[in-house]
């Protein structure tokens, strides 16, 4: 089947193109663009816009960012070319990958492979951008474990479904809000 000449990727705007005509408005609205995929070759084309903030990405934000970037988007876009636009958060399953991922992800549990091959698991702490806090237990006890950024390979999130104990918070510096005793 030959592909139809409405929905190559030409008429779509590039990764560059969109992250210059989005970024300042999600920057004043408090958050970034973490990530941009442009899809030509999807049925319809796809935009996904994958933004971060320091306060999280609610619904409602969300929502919010859509508008403006359909807005926008549709300014520099032909009409007669269709898409679907996509505004995202980075999501548990994307790798903590830069200090500031870390830093939004304090108080959270996530499991880090170092460059070693070791691999552990542990409430993320305090950053200073290039040394991570991470709350590790020991025996029946917990422990702080500093760990450069630089000897992370890969860090990922972990979903969980009860919440951290006070203690485990405390030692992340995090507040007590959903922490049980």
């Amino acid at each position: 089947m030959a592909p139809d000449p409405k929905l190559r990727s030409a008429d779509l705007p590039s990764q560059a193109q969109v992250i210059e005509l989005l970024d300042g408005e999600f920057a004043r609205a408090g958050f970034e663009i973490d990530d941009v995929v442009v899809d030509g070759s999807a049925r319809p084309p796809r935009i996904t816009v994958v933004a971060d903030g320091d306060e999280g990405l609610d619904l409602d934000s969300i929502a919010a960012l859509s508008r403006t970037a359909s807005e926008l988007l549709d300014q520099l876009t032909p009409g007669d070319t269709p898409y679907v636009l996509e505004v995202t958060s980075r999501g548990v399953d994307r790798p903590l990958t830069e200090a500031k991922h870390f830093r939004r992800a304090r108080g959270r549990k996530a499991e880090l492979t170092l460059t070693d091959g070791s691999v552990f698991v542990g409430r993320l702490g305090e950053t200073d951008g290039t040394v991570v806090k991470v709350v590790v237990p020991v025996g029946r006890d917990l422990t702080v474990r500093e760990v450069a950024l630089a000897d992370i390979d890969k860090a990922v999130v972990q979903v969980e479904f009860s919440p951290p104990s006070r203690r485990e918070l405390e030692l992340t510096g995090e507040t007590e809000k959903g922490a049980r005793p």
